[in-house]
């Protein structure tokens, strides 16, 4: 038997926005340290430790792409 399409459209909603925020909110551990994150200067030492070169950039691109790639999910726009 097949849910009933209102839930199922809720159920994906819900699915949509928890992901989104989650991813959202690592990026902004990222960029601003909320959330017990180490901030761009934090995330750069990291990303400089793995081997990506350059550090502040790449600290940059990954928080932005987390936070703006979780915020459009979140929205439904990704």
């Amino acid at each position: 038997m097949a849910a009933h399409p209102n839930r199922r459209d809720l159920g994906l909603l819900v699915l949509r926005v928890g992901t989104g925020a989650v991813l959202a909110a690592h990026g902004t551990q990222k960029l601003f340290g909320w959330f017990g994150g180490g901030g761009i200067e934090g995330t750069a030492q990291g990303m400089a430790a793995m081997g990506f070169h350059p550090p502040r950039q790449s600290a940059v691109a990954a928080g932005l792409g987390e936070a703006g790639g979780g915020a459009l999910l979140a929205l439904g726009l990704a």
